[in-house]
This record gives C-alpha cells, sequence and structure tokens, in this order.
C-alpha cells in the first residue's frame, strides 16, 4: 500500500521515526514543565517552549483520545510552528500524559470548562490571548469548543483549529466498532491501559473490572458513561460534547478545519454543511488518513503548512 491509503496515512500519523528524526530539535529541547492550577482545584500539566527570542505569538496545542503532548502527529507540527516563530504549549487533558495522579476525577469528553480555565491561566501569565488552538481529533473538538465556549468565559483565540475533529462522538464510536480491527485493538489497548494507571494512582478508590472486559466501544461507553461521568446516560454523554457544524459557521471568532475525505475514525459526511459554504477554512483533501497528511516519503506533513498559513494570514 502506498501513502494515497488511509491506513498507511493513519499509522504513519503516529510512526516514532517521525519523532526519532526531530530528537534534538530545538522546540523539544525548550520545553519545560507547567503545572497549571485551575480555580476549582483542577490541575492540568503542560510543556511550554519558549523561543529565545521575540515571539511572533503562542500556540495551545491538544492532543487526541489518549495521546499526549509527545503524540508524533502533535510533537511534529509543534516543531514547524516553533521553527515558524511562535512559542508553543502542549496541553495535556486530564489523565493524558501520564498525569493520572494530578485529580482524583476521571477524565471524561464533557471537561471542556477546565480546558477553557486552563488557557485562561496561561493568558493571564502572558498577557494576550493565545494566537490559536490547535487540537487534532478528541482534542480538535476541544480547541472547537474552546473556540466557541470560550467567549463567554472570557477567552478569545485569534483563531481555533480543528485537524480531523470528532465532532461527532456517536458516529467516530461506530467506527471504532465497525470500522478495520487494528484501530480499535489500538485504542483498546490505550484505554486499558489508562484505567490501570488510574486505578494504581488512586488505590482503592475505583474499580474498572467491569470495563476491562469489554471490547465494544458502544458498550465500553455506555458503561463509562454510566458510572463514571455525571450525565448517567450514553446519549446525554454524547451530547454534551457533540459539535453542530452551523455553530461553527454561525460564531463570531475565527475557525478552521482540516480533516481528510478517506478518514477512517471521523466520517467525512459529519462536515457536509462546513463543505458547501466558505465562511470556515474548510480544507479536506481526498487523503489523509486520521491525522496523516503525510505527503511523501520523507514524511513531510501538508498540514503543518496548511496550518502555519492559516496562522499567519490571521496576523
Amino acid at each position: 500500500m502506498g501513502l494515497r491509503s488511509s491506513h498507511v496515512q493513519s499509522m504513519l500519523a503516529s510512526f516514532k521515526f517521525r519523532k526519532w528524526l526531530q530528537r534534538s530539535h530545538p522546540m523539544a529541547q525548550a520545553a519545560t514543565e507547567q503545572l497549571i492550577r485551575c480555580p476549582d482545584g483542577t490541575c492540568l500539566q503542560a510543556w511550554v517552549s519558549a523561543q529565545s527570542q521575540q515571539a511572533r505569538g503562542w500556540l495551545v496545542m491538544i492532543h487526541g483520545w489518549e495521546g499526549c503532548h509527545d503524540s508524533i502527529y502533535l510533537h511534529d507540527m509543534a516543531c514547524a510552528l516553533f521553527d515558524a516563530g511562535y512559542d508553543i504549549v502542549r496541553l495535556n487533558l486530564r489523565d493524558h500524559g501520564g498525569t493520572h495522579a494530578l485529580n482524583h476525577g476521571m477524565f471524561h469528553s464533557a471537561l471542556i470548562e477546565e480546558t477553557i480555565s486552563a488557557i485562561q491561566q496561561l493568558e493571564a501569565e502572558r498577557g494576550t490571548p493565545p494566537t490559536a488552538v490547535i487540537g487534532f481529533s478528541l482534542g480538535g473538538n476541544f480547541s472547537l469548543r474552546v473556540g466557541l465556549l470560550g467567549p463567554d468565559m472570557g477567552l478569545q483565540p485569534g483563531l481555533t483549529v480543528g485537524i480531523c475533529p470528532a465532532i461527532n462522538p456517536a458516529a467516530t464510536t461506530r467506527c471504532l466498532d465497525t470500522g478495520a480491527a487494528l484501530y480499535r485493538r489500538y485504542f483498546l489497548k490505550k484505554w486499558r491501559r489508562t484505567l490501570l494507571a488510574k486505578a494504581q494512582a488512586w488505590p482503592g478508590e475505583y474499580d474498572f473490572s467491569e470495563l476491562l472486559q469489554l471490547d465494544n466501544f458502544q458498550q465500553i461507553t455506555r458503561l463509562f458513561a454510566e458510572r463514571h461521568t455525571p450525565f448517567g446516560a450514553l446519549d446525554k454523554y454524547f451530547a454534551a460534547y457533540t459539535i453542530d457544524p452551523e455553530a461553527i459557521i454561525e460564531a463570531p471568532g475565527r475557525f478552521a478545519v482540516l480533516t481528510a475525505q478517506d478518514d477512517p475514525v471521523v466520517p467525512y459526511a459529519d462536515f457536509s454543511v462546513l463543505n458547501r459554504q466558505r465562511d470556515v477554512p474548510f480544507l479536506a483533501p481526498r487523503h489523509g488518513g486520521h491525522c496523516g497528511f503525510v505527503e511523501n516519503w520523507t514524511l513531510r506533513s501538508w498540514a503543518n503548512r496548511q496550518v502555519e498559513q492559516l496562522i499567519r494570514a490571521v496576523g
């Protein structure tokens, strides 16, 4: 299979050799850990890479589900945007990046308020709003909600970018259960690992024995929603973080969406409304898989260049 294969593209998104190529990159060398204390007591971790000279601005980057600040697709773009002159903040969502011990409560996908609050703490330190908030997959869902809900909380990024954003969690869950088995196995392995890490971080607090026996994401998410979220039911949980594309079009802030028509995890049909209008930059090449967008065998990323151009366009 060549680079036009959605499966090859999706695998290259997390191909470790890409990170090895950038093991000594200035972005990685400049990175320092920062723990962000939110007013509600939540603590989130970020890795901040600051320019040695005046930066063009600062960017917040959010990984996908069960990813982290070091996820290869994110790390690759972070290096490119650092080279372009921006300070980079790679924000870990709750219970990601080995942070299971920082907060007693479990991560769930509706925890947008603490994400916005953490970015506000960073903004208060810098004195300016983030130039852009960029997210991948589930992190793309989070970034778009930062742009949609942030203004009501006093946060207005210059640009919000969703890359292969999982805006319809019910559809993405179906894809994981009915699509290629390799994606289900991949995410099941990561999901089980995080459950065990959470239980180890909080001895005696959690019993995940029933969840660990399941291998169907619809069943897993239903049980998780009922037992470990305040929503109590799967449909209410999904509704809490489903994004209507019309809301993006009507929102006052600046948004952009990048996805691939052959994404095996996030259905292209979810973006049909965006594809029919031009108020929001919507870039959707035929090939790219899930967060891949690798242009050639030098592993150059089409998405890196597109995102840099979008950021420069907002000034």
